[in-house]
């Protein structure tokens, strides 16, 4: 087979390498290609939307397959076009593309099937939606309708910088026509992950999770860029969280769309926002992620050929597909100043020592050859793709063949894979935190530890042990809590309260003393109780009862946060959002006055 990949991109790299392995493929074309591709394909000089001159090369070269990477071309028409003239291609029409074209179709598409997404409007008018925002208050997320390669949503953190947005896209048009129309959309908290399958507008094939890091900056802070980087598999996409999201969400989807008569085949990526067992739509693309494809193409074993040709044929149902277990994640090197103004044009080094480090793979991005060395062409340069037995294993060596490469001006994000490292390391450990109180009348008000704990993602476990009916299992319970992996100990009790002291009369771990309020003094005496502690046996006092608790585990998320950038980052956001509150009851009070 002859095949023809269109785009330029680290991930046409991958699939150019990936169909490179199939026995199948005599010879590959890429259009238009870079420096690393060159090494296994063809190279043409014809443009990736230039879908005219595309579709005569493939005529002209007799091309079996045609494989589209970037969603450019196929909101073009290039599916279209290939097919009226009998031209084998991979990708959705351009009926089926405008889940990514429009952000305005797929919100109201979302809403028509009933398929799970945050609330949200659209507006035309710049005025319209400022006073929209106005009324709904931050934080909040702006979004250009069209294609803005991937920096058309802006997630304001106040009203101010919402407004500000919409001026951007509407106003200055930043992104040009993408910013005719704008979506307005609740802010949704959570995880977010990527969900990619392969679908012949019957079937839903869906390759492992993974998780991109869209944030520019480490902590995930500072603009959205095409990706960072990316793993699979996401920790946070559960068994029986993936099941659903088939069930849920893109079986509902290609439904809808053979609803509508805009059949989709090809690739579906559900961007996904994971809260608990809450999970809502953030977007579709109608291709393979970037960098995604890169580790999740690492990992499938499957010839890809076959898996393209049956989603082409309407016969996905027959396929089923390999994966290597072992996580892979892919660091992405960029130019300095991206996704702003960059320079381009340096020489690109350390590319051949690269290649004596074991399971790794160096994808092109932006790179061209110039008087016989590889040097920069784009905002994102490089992607380190590495596989390990475990995530931290694949991480390590994506970032030690990171460290052998260099140019001038090369920016890195160094925390990838950070929060599958928090997961894994809690799972691990186990209960970082022990909340204990001194009966089962004290569960409601200790619930708001508990609460904040899951929020921060700080595995806790809870238990009874009374100072007075059982104190030797109370003391037992301290004796035995460092060795248990806690850290921190939560205490709660009412009346006498001498639970928090016998607890940390047991241990060295730091103990936080909540009061409850369980007699007619309404918890004066289990403050006094626990606040008088003598000397060398220090508790920490909180406030009575449920604001009390929730103070104890957000003291608690302090004291593991000294030792966790994670942590931080979260208690971080957790600072803004109790600003942001404020700043808002504010402003609702001056529209009183």
């Amino acid at each position: 087979m002859k095949i023809l990949v269109i785009g330029s991109g680290g991930r046409e790299h991958a699939l150019v390498w990936k169909l490179k392995q199939s026995p199948r493929v005599s010879h590959i074309y890429c259009a238009p290609g870079n420096a690393g591709i060159k090494q296994l394909a063809t190279l043409v000089d014809i443009a990736a939307n230039d879908i005219d001159a595309l579709a005569e090369f493939a005529r002209r070269e007799e091309i079996d397959l045609t494989v589209v990477g970037p969603e450019d071309p196929l909101t073009r028409g290039i599916v279209d076009l290939f097919e009226k003239r009998n031209l084998r291609i991979f990708g959705p029409d351009s009926k089926g593309a405008v889940l990514e074209a429009s952000k305005v179709f797929t919100k109201n598409f979302l809403s028509t099937y009933n398929i799970p997404s945050g609330a949200y409007r659209v507006f035309r008018k710049r005025g319209a939606a400022k006073k929209y925002i106005n009324k709904i208050g931050a934080p909040v997320v702006v979004k250009a309708d069209g294609l803005a390669a991937g920096k058309g949503v802006i997630v304001a953190q106040s009203k101010r910088e919402a407004k500000e947005a919409v001026d951007l896209i509407m106003r200055d048009r930043a992104f040009g026509n993408a910013g005719n129309e704008i979506v307005i959309e609740e802010f949704l908290q959570g995880e977010e992950a990527s969900f990619i399958a392969f679908t012949d507008g019957k079937t839903v094939l869906p390759l492992p999770s993974s998780q991109d890091h869209k944030a520019v900056y480490e902590g995930d802070r500072g603009p959205n860029t095409g990706g960072m980087g990316a793993y699979s598999p996401a920790p946070v996409l559960t068994p029986e969280l993936h099941r659903r999201v088939v069930d849920e969400i893109m079986l509902p989807t290609i439904r809808g769309m053979a609803a509508e008569g805009r059949p989709y085949k090809g690739m579906l990526y559900a961007g996904l926002m994971i809260n608990g067992d809450d999970i809502k739509v953030l977007e579709f693309n109608c291709r393979f992620g970037d960098p995604e494809c890169q580790p999740l193409l690492m990992r499938m074993k499957t010839d890809l050929v076959e898996v393209l040709e049956a989603v082409i044929d309407e016969r996905l149902a027959e396929i089923s597909l390999e994966i290597d277990p072992r996580p892979t994640v892919c660091v992405v090197m960029a130019s300095e100043g991206y996704p702003g103004s960059y320079e381009t044009g340096h020489i690109v080094s350390g590319l051949g020592k690269v290649r004596k480090i074991r399971d790794v793979v160096v994808f092109h991005a932006g790179t061209t050859i110039r008087n016989g060395r590889t040097v920069t062409a784009g905002g994102r340069v490089l992607g380190i793709t590495a596989i390990g037995r475990d995530i931290k294993t694949a991480i390590s060596q994506a970032y030690k063949a990171v460290d052998v490469i260099s140019w001038k001006g090369c920016y890195v994000r160094r925390d990838i894979g950070h929060r599958a490292l928090a997961r894994e390391n809690r799972a691990s450990s186990g209960p970082l935190v022990g909340i204990v109180m001194g009966s089962d009348s004290d569960l409601p008000a200790m619930r708001a530890a508990a609460e904040f704990l899951r929020e921060m993602e700080i595995e806790y476990d809870i238990t009874i042990a009374s100072a007075h009916r059982t104190p030797r299992e109370a003391a037992r319970y301290a004796e035995t809590a460092a060795d248990r992996g806690l850290r921190v100990i939560i205490a709660g009790a009412g009346m006498a309260a001498h639970l928090a002291g016998v607890l940390a009369a047991h241990t060295d771990i730091p103990v936080i003393g909540v009061p409850m309020d369980g007699s007619a003094l309404n918890g004066m005496d289990a403050l006094l109780a626990t606040v008088q502690m003598p000397p060398g046996i220090p508790v920490a006092t909180m406030g009575i009862g449920k604001s009390g608790a929730r103070n104890g585990a957000i003291l608690a998320t302090r004291i593991l946060a000294l030792s966790s950038a994670d942590l931080r980052r979260r208690l971080e956001e957790f600072r803004h959002r109790m600003a942001r509150e404020v700043e808002e009851k504010n402003a609702q009070l001056k529209k009183l006055t």
